[in-house]
């Protein structure tokens, strides 16, 4: 049998397992099966959850903890990295992510105020060049509440300052800026595409995950959709548009807006890190994955990233996945070869969670030996 050169190059998936894990689960199936070989073990992140672990696993560095408010403004604790060259990395799902509020979902008063304290921290540490994740968000609020803890101040026709809130932004009508503003540079990994406001925004793409319905997505679109009219007219940023300003809902468009920042594919920014292309050279196959595949796979997310790559060097891409949704088929024309779900029935998430990685295992043992009948 022909030497067989595997890439492991899978996201982690949300809630049970980390893309290590996953990398274990692929890995044990592949040398069960075919002892001799070569496995390149690429984890991965795309803006979101795991960025920070990501690239100190390639590129080294120290992990700092700060005190900063949680994403209902509860005080917790947020780690975050500095790389050798200086750079912060910040995942504002650290302290605004979807799990950290269980069951008070609360889209119209989550915020993203301590992200904003998270960067003031890594600039007292010193840090000039600012990576910013823009993953798992719980919130919907367009980035003023991190704005808001760099000295932002919203008011309404009226001339009284607003509370930083999601629910608030439609009755924003002025923004004024702080005296002073952190003299750093700033570049947003962003794991979608989507623009601000509108069906394909961030409050009707994402906000029924983080607990909006009804009245309450209306009310948050059109929030989103003023506060672009005031930020063209009050920082002179053309936000609406952009692909990826509604990341995180909306704080792409916070980043361009209050800090002057860009907008790139988190997962091409992890790949160059990790060099993939070299990696891609001498490979057979590339295992990819997330926990579920649909249709916003083909927005940006990690699988796609990876199988873009993978396509442009003639190599097959296939996605271990733990779910598959609707949609998921747009992925093909993306370079995924194929795509499986490693869910094995019907079951609530705390059942999945007890067996995802055995289930895991198994599909990456089942595709291991369907390939093994074309290079025996």
């Amino acid at each position: 049998m022909k030497l067989m050169n595997f890439i492991l190059a899978p996201d982690s998936f949300k809630g049970t397992m980390s893309s290590d894990e996953v990398c274990d689960a692929m890995e044990r199936a592949i040398k069960k099966n075919i002892p001799d070989a070569k496995v390149s073990r690429v984890p991965l992140a795309d803006g979101g959850e795991g960025l920070v672990n990501a690239l100190l696993r390639i590129c080294g560095g120290r992990r700092v903890t700060a005190e900063v408010s949680g994403p209902l403004r509860d005080k917790m604790n947020a780690d975050y990295a500095i790389l050798p060259d200086g750079t912060a990395v910040i995942e504002m799902a650290a302290c605004a992510g979807l799990p950290l509020v269980e069951d008070r979902k609360d889209p119209l008063h989550t915020t993203t105020y301590g992200v904003g304290e998270l960067i003031l921290h890594a600039c007292a540490e010193g840090c000039k060049n600012i990576l910013l994740g823009l993953g798992g968000s719980a919130t919907n609020d367009c980035g003023i509440g991190m704005a808001a803890a760099l000295g932002y101040k919203f008011y309404d026709s009226a001339g009284s300052e607003l509370e930083p809130s999601a629910e608030n932004m439609v009755k924003v009508s002025l923004i004024k800026t702080p005296d002073t503003r952190p003299d750093v540079s700033f570049v947003a990994a962003c794991d979608v595409d989507n623009p601000l406001y509108g069906p394909t925004g961030a409050t009707y793409t994402f906000g029924m995950q983080k607990g909006a319905a009804g009245e309450t997505l209306e009310l948050l679109d059109a929030g989103l959709k003023n506060m672009a009219a005031v930020i063209k007219r009050d920082l002179g940023a053309d936000v609406a548009l952009t692909p990826g300003s509604g990341a995180a809902g909306g704080l792409g468009a916070g980043v361009l807006a209050f800090l002057g920042g860009t907008l790139k594919p988190g997962i091409e920014l992890v790949l160059d890190a990790a060099r993939f292309n070299d990696l891609l050279a001498d490979a057979d196959i590339v295992f990819t994955g997330e926990g579920r595949i649909d249709w916003q796979s083909a927005h940006g997310k990690a699988p796609v990233g990876v199988a873009m790559r993978a396509k442009a060097k003639g190599v097959p891409c296939i996605a271990l996945c733990g779910s598959v949704g609707d949609g998921a088929e747009a992925v093909y024309e993306k370079g995924i070869t194929a795509f499986f779900s490693a869910v094995r029935g019907a079951g609530d998430f705390e059942q999945i969670k007890k067996t995802c990685k055995e289930d895991m295992y198994l599909l990456a043992e089942s595709v291991v030996r369907t390939l093994m009948l074309s290079v025996s």
